[in-house]
């Protein structure tokens, strides 16, 4: 089937539900994201096996989790006709369906990102055609095909989500150029081609995130923050730390910590050469290393390491584009540097991503000091700063503020037109009724006679 047939049969799936209510939606909402609920496992392995990326118990979470949480969350939101009114401005708030949406989806998470999408273009009245990573595309038809099995059991048109068979540039491109909204989850280069393609689009910088642990907060925490950050998925999540920096007197201490709760630190300089030769070559990332187990990586640089080892941590003294280390590594690898002074962890946090990657997508802060957090957050140039939590918590769970996504924006810091994480707020116009209001207005010699 052509790319026009899919763009043709959402269109005619949109026509099928114009009249639903909202809770006819949510409904559907539901049902969608109890199905990939119910299939968490299954799913899970063929993502492992396909693509060579992750770990499987960390999937089957990511799978529970992305379903549930995102349905918690919308399922309360107006989002279908009018949906808000403000008497006292006047105002009341009408959303419309944009469309057909094209979604360029990844191989590090073939299902997630597929249902995340789907679940935020339906809850706007949206068709969602996704063009899945040639790496990753059974797993992603497969997910799909349980959404539709879903969507036609509770009578509605199986056609508003589709899945790209054979996808390819060129058919991504196609897509991206017909669609009415593209969601573009990947590399800059699939950013730039998204803004490119003459349609609206909403793309995703890559992460690099840098994480600063402050004086006095609990070293312990931090080592445990810090195994979930940078291990969950191997370490493929674009919002997982990268680069850890201490203050310089609790090397010790801290990595102590770290070998307590099981991750491996190397500090010697041979041992993290041998590392770095292994996962970088001509200053790209080793491919056939990302996702790996800690294990494997290790082996492949010539240690022996036992195999239940989630995360090895390398101990670096260059900042930026002073070590290859320091750009994103997609594996479960983390960097450590100490600073002297809190405003040196800030500036070396903001000079690493400036110049390895990584800026506007996500931070980390290990701190009780109120002044720090707030210092840190007006000078780091990103979209999300998480304190006291793992990075990848970005994505926006229960625990924090932050609208559930699968798509996290990382602002012009990052060449996105968002910096925050895209929501179903973003996929549906609202226009706006405006009444008139009895209000005395006042004269422009009033407003400039101070």
């Amino acid at each position: 089937m052509t790319i026009q047939e899919k763009i043709e049969n959402a269109r005619k799936a949109l026509e099928l539900i114009h009249d639903y209510t909202q809770e006819q939606i949510d409904h559907l909402v539901y049902v969608s994201a109890k199905t990939i609920y119910d299939h968490a496992k299954p799913l899970a392995k063929l993502a492992v096996e396909e693509t060579g990326l992750g770990k499987y118990e960390h999937k089957i979470a990511k799978n529970t989790d992305t379903a549930a949480v995102f349905y918690d969350y919308l399922k309360d939101k107006k989002s279908v006709g009018i949906i808000n009114e403000i008497p006292g401005e006047g105002i009341i708030e009408v959303a419309h369906p944009i469309g057909v949406i094209g979604a360029i989806t990844p191989a590090t998470n073939p299902t997630v990102t597929p249902l995340g999408n789907f679940m935020h273009a339906l809850k706007g009245k949206n068709a969602l055609i996704v063009s899945p990573a040639p790496r990753a595309e059974k797993t992603t038809t497969d997910t799909i095909e349980l959404i539709r099995q879903a969507l036609a059991a509770n009578g509605a048109p199986k056609d508003l989500i589709q899945v790209v068979e054979g996808a390819t540039i060129e058919k991504s491109r196609e897509l991206m150029e017909r669609c009415d909204l593209v969601l573009a989850t990947g590399g800059p280069g699939l950013t730039k081609a998204a803004y490119s393609s003459g349609t609206p689009a909403y793309g995703v910088g890559p992460g690099n995130p840098p994480v600063i642990l402050d004086r006095g907060f609990d070293l312990d925490e931090a080592a445990k923050i810090s195994l979930v950050a940078v291990g969950s998925d191997n370490g493929i999540l674009c919002d997982g730390d990268n680069l850890l920096l201490y203050p310089q007197e609790s090397e010790k201490e801290l990595c102590d910590a770290l070998k307590n709760v099981g991750i491996l630190v190397y500090d010697e300089k041979e041992d993290v050469d041998k590392f770095r030769e292994v996962l970088f070559h001509d200053g790209k990332v080793n491919a056939d290393l990302v996702g790996k187990d800690a294990a494997v990586i290790a082996r492949e640089a010539g240690f022996a390491i036992p195999d239940a080892t989630e995360v090895i941590a390398l101990k670096t003294e260059g900042v930026g584009k002073e070590d290859v280390l320091n750009k994103e590594i997609m594996g479960p690898i983390v960097i450590l540097k100490g600073y002297d002074t809190f405003e040196e962890a800030v500036d070396i946090a903001v000079r690493n991503m400036k110049e390895s990657g990584g800026i506007g997508h996500t931070a980390g802060l290990l701190s009780n000091n109120q002044e720090h957090i707030r210092y840190a957050g007006e000078r780091l140039p990103v979209a999300r700063l998480l304190v006291n939590q793992p990075t990848p918590d970005a994505w926006g769970p229960a625990t924090n503020g932050l609208s559930p996504a699968v798509s996290e924006g990382c602002g012009t810091w990052g060449n996105n037109i968002l910096a925050g994480n895209v929501d179903y707020i973003h996929l549906i116009n609202v226009s706006k009724i405006a009444m008139p209001l009895d209000v005395k207005v006042p004269s422009a010699e009033e407003i400039f006679s101070k």
